[in-house]
């Protein structure tokens, strides 16, 4: 396989051949097959600390498919974390170019079309949330080459048993088998595969997954409800007693014992004359709730592991204790988001523009999160307030802003023109006593319009001095609010010496001059 002189992000040669075949698909003799065991069947304590400590060691296979188990059997666990991994797959997802240079906006647009607008990292998003649950996963990436083109025609999820870590550091992932499915585990293809390590907590890969923080709560929930439905079978039934004299034999007590036990389903037995049955009434004081209770704290738990919170499971939550959850979620999905951008980042957009367009500097970033509140109006008031003081501000950063695409190039195309109304003529000075007379007049220039003139001639080195805090601030931050909240940070920063220094002359030379025409008028 010849191997080219670009390599990934990790240094490695790219193999141009190698990309456009699937080498990770499951097998029917090889390691890699789609048959499962089912570890949760007959599930002991043991047994469960025995396939967590497997998977530390390397061999993960049984942990995962207790997790597989877990989101199958556990209706509340598979509600919850579906639902976090919902709330981030349906978030906007947006391309921000690195600048407003001609070949920074054409890669921004390489990877609109081929990774947003053809659906590939919408398709890929929920199921690279697996890793949510187990720690990590892994999407094999289908290259196309159509129209001399590279592009990514989908991401294939693929079973994470079928991968491995390396022993030694825990965090590098070997594809068990190798591309035959027969071999030795080896090292995944350069720019072939989108692996999403999710962190819930700090620590190896395998161990940040909600299911192993989960599984000891399924595991006693799972001993909750066998007993509450053992309990329930019984639940109301009276007791059966059967009396046998003190000499039946052995096969005299069997026959009566079958008897006591077929008579609640089959209402009828038969039993010799020597013999009798009664049946006693169960009194039943109260309610039994003890297994409701502990089932519904095992919930709560799950809740709290998964979603932060249980304002949005439990039922009868204050409103504003909901409110608050809610707040909490937020920081979740925020997260969960930040961190699926990254993995797409770093696993689709740069190889697509690495493989197109040869390694850069700067790349654009895709964004999945949820866009911010703004008040359109006050942010676009601010924007022109900041401009005509002389700030400088990109057009695709208020594009982004307001959800704006960027214009698009050639003819034909109608774009929106700046009104052509300019500002209302301003109203000309007028003397007061020629206003009496109905005569105006323009008041001619006098020494404090010289002065006025002269003072504003170097107004623009000044103002720049005072006001590039100001901008510098407004391009760090992300609201119009956060802006107006620290913008007190910047008051030292601002260099108004000589701006103060021109106003103090300005001020002293119109006084002396006011009173000068004061003593020859």
């Amino acid at each position: 396989m010849v191997k080219s002189s670009l390599v990934d992000q990790y240094g490695r040669p790219i193999e141009y051949g190698r990309l456009t075949e699937e080498e990770s698909g499951p097998t029917l003799a090889g390691v890699r097959q789609i048959l499962s065991d089912h570890p949760s069947s007959g599930l002991t304590p043991r047994r469960l600390a025995s396939l967590l400590i497997a998977a530390e060691q390397g061999d993960a296979d049984a942990y995962l498919e207790l997790a597989e188990d877990m989101e199958e059997k556990d209706l509340h666990y598979r509600a919850v974390l579906g639902t976090r991994k919902l709330q981030v797959s349906q978030l906007p997802i947006t391309v921000e170019a690195a600048s407003d240079d001609a070949a920074d906006q054409k890669m921004a647009d390489l990877v609109r079309e081929h990774l947003v607008e053809s659906g590939v990292v919408e398709d890929y998003l929920f199921d690279m949330l697996d890793a949510v649950g187990k720690g990590y996963s892994v999407g094999e990436i289908i290259w196309r080459t159509d129209g001399g083109i590279w592009r990514p025609a989908r991401v294939e999820w693929r079973d994470p048993r079928w991968f491995e870590f390396d022993r030694r550091d825990g965090r590098t992932l070997l594809l068990k088998g190798g591309a035959a499915g027969i071999g030795m585990p080896e090292p995944l293809k350069p720019f072939g595969y989108v692996v999403h390590c999710h962190r819930t907590k700090s620590g190896l890969p395998v161990r940040g997954g909600l299911a192993r923080a989960v599984a000891w709560m399924y595991l006693f929930k799972n001993f909750d409800i066998k007993s509450w439905v053992e309990f329930l079978e019984v639940f109301g039934q009276p007791v059966r007693i059967g009396k046998y004299h003190a000499g039946a034999s052995d096969a005299d007590k069997a026959i009566l014992l079958r008897a006591v036990r077929s008579i609640a389903r089959d209402v009828a037995a038969i039993i010799p004359d020597s013999m009798a049955m009664e049946l006693v009434e169960a009194k039943i004081s109260g309610t039994i709730t003890v297994q409701k209770e502990f089932a519904e704290f095992a919930d709560s738990q799950v809740s709290k592991a998964v979603l932060g919170q249980t304002g949005t499971t439990d039922v009868g939550q204050h409103v504003g204790t909901a409110k608050a959850h809610d707040k909490v979620k937020d920081d979740i999905e925020r997260d969960d988001a930040r961190q699926g951008s990254n993995t797409v980042n770093d696993g689709l957009v740069r190889p697509l523009i690495d493989l197109n367009k040869g390694p850069q500097e700067r790349y654009p970033r895709l964004r999945i999160r949820r866009p911010d509140a703004v008040d359109t109006k006050l942010f676009m008031a601010n924007v022109k307030t900041f401009v005509d003081l002389g700030g400088k501000v990109e057009a695709s950063v208020v594009r982004d802003r307001l959800g704006l695409p960027d214009p698009p190039e050639g003819k034909g195309v109608e774009l929106l023109q700046p009104s052509r109304s300019g500002p209302a003529p301003a109203e000309p000075i007028t003397d007061p006593v020629s206003t009496q007379s109905q005569e105006v007049a323009i008041r001619p220039a006098d020494a404090l319009d010289h002065l006025a003139e002269a003072a504003l001639a170097d107004w623009e080195p000044m103002m720049i001095a005072a006001i590039s805090p100001v901008e510098r601030l407004l391009a760090e931050c992300a609201t119009p609010e956060e802006f107006k909240r620290r913008l007190p940070e910047i008051i030292g920063a601002m260099d108004v010496d000589q701006l103060a220094e021109t106003l103090a002359k300005a001020c002293f030379a119109a006084r002396a001059a006011g009173e000068a025409e004061a003593e020859i008028g």
